[in-house]
């Protein structure tokens, strides 16, 4: 299973006001560019790569006329790109026939029009609910529906910082049960058919009072037929935090905003090139969480690996066996001013950024000025 994460963020370049083909964020006073991503994960939470990608810029003239914006066709909408991201996600299952590709989304991927397109074989759906829908059932709406069904579990769940809001472990009231959702009525002249989901809904049993309570409906085209199967695709929905990380390092660590460039097309470009590296940043922090102890040229090339072992202890000559995943991180990081006083310490995106900068400047040395072998 290979989890495909769909986000939504904002670029802000409202400080680089010459730079032409800028849109409206949130209100007129910010600029900037949209951009909706898929990145792939492993249940495990490694990033494996960036899936697609669409960048646009908002017309002004739309700015406050949400009412006209909601009567639109979907090929119209800002939607669309959810849908546009999952066909991404078909071709890529075309690559990869033996995967079952699962497309995760939050509450903007509540749209009927997803949730009844069609799929190849083997890409399924994962979305948190945002709306109340009617559903074929006595209790007519899905809150109710799901919330009818008794708990049949308490898990656990690693909940990450955000914002002021620590790190914690939270207690999850569990329910499932499968729904069948009806079409909307104000769209009843398309003739769009209903659509069979499972539904899991898990709340916060007693959240402390500081905290904004935990509480996920997500619907799924993937069957649930037991607990185990429950808790599966809320931890698969958990990964989700994983592409808001990779938001954080593409703007904190890669300082996205901070280029300057004259339009939205070489914005656009740099942009793509910056996605790129930031998967990589984001990869090698994961990857070396998870397997800390294979050898590292799963992640840097021969030479990159030999010119940052000569640089961190200072010899000529590097061993004739890659040092383990690691150790190569860590080293990485301490060339971007990574001090890990602390065996346990992680270091963050910002020092390996720096540490891949440095990093690559070593690797160009070190091939123009290596030994010739004999």
């Amino acid at each position: 299973v290979v989890l495909a994460v769909q986000d939504t963020t904002e670029v802000d370049w409202t400080a680089h006001p010459a730079t032409t083909g800028l849109g409206p964020l949130g209100h007129t006073a910010c600029q900037g560019l949209l951009v909706h991503s898929t990145l792939a994960f492993t249940p495990e939470r490694v990033p494996l790569g960036l899936v697609a990608q669409q960048v646009w810029a908002r017309d002004p003239d739309d700015v406050g006329k949400r009412a006209r914006r909601q009567q639109l066709p979907i090929s119209q909408k800002e939607s669309q790109q959810w849908l546009a991201s999952l066909d991404a996600v078909g071709s890529a299952r075309a690559e990869c026939p033996q995967t079952r590709l699962v497309s995760v989304g939050d509450r903007e991927a509540d749209v009927y029009d997803l949730l009844v397109a069609e799929r190849p074989a083997g890409v399924e759906l994962l979305v948190r609910a945002s709306w109340d829908r009617c559903v074929s059932a006595p209790e007519r709406y899905v809150w109710a529906t799901v919330e009818a069904q008794p708990v049949v579990e308490q898990l656990r769940l690693q909940v990450p910082r955000r914002g002021a809001q620590p790190a914690r472990e939270a207690t999850l009231a569990l329910r499932f049960c499968p729904l069948t959702l009806c079409p909307p009525r104000h769209r009843k002249a398309e003739g769009l058919p209903a659509v069979v989901l499972w539904a899991v809904q898990v709340r916060d049993v007693e959240p402390p009072a500081e905290v904004q309570p935990l509480e996920w409906l997500l619907l799924t085209t993937v069957a649930v037929d037991s607990v185990d199967d429950a808790c599966e695709r809320v931890q698969w929905y958990a990964c989700r935090w994983g592409i808001e990380v990779w938001h954080r390092i593409l703007k904190s660590g890669c300082r996205i905003e901070a280029r300057q460039l004259a339009t939205d097309e070489r914005l656009e470009r740099c942009l793509t090139l910056y996605s790129v590296l930031a998967w990589r940043v984001f990869y090698a922090i994961m990857l070396a969480r998870a397997v800390p102890e294979i050898p590292c040229d799963v992640l840097l090339d021969i030479e990159e690996w030999q010119a940052l072992y000569c640089a961190i202890h200072h010899c000529p000559t590097p061993p004739d066996s890659p040092p383990t995943l690691g150790e190569a991180v860590r080293w990485i990081a301490q060339l971007g001013g990574f001090v890990g006083r602390r065996r346990r310490d992680h270091p963050g995106a910002e020092t390996l950024w720096r540490g891949f900068q440095h990093l690559s400047d070593l690797t160009r040395m070190y091939c123009i000025m290596r030994p010739a072998p004999p």
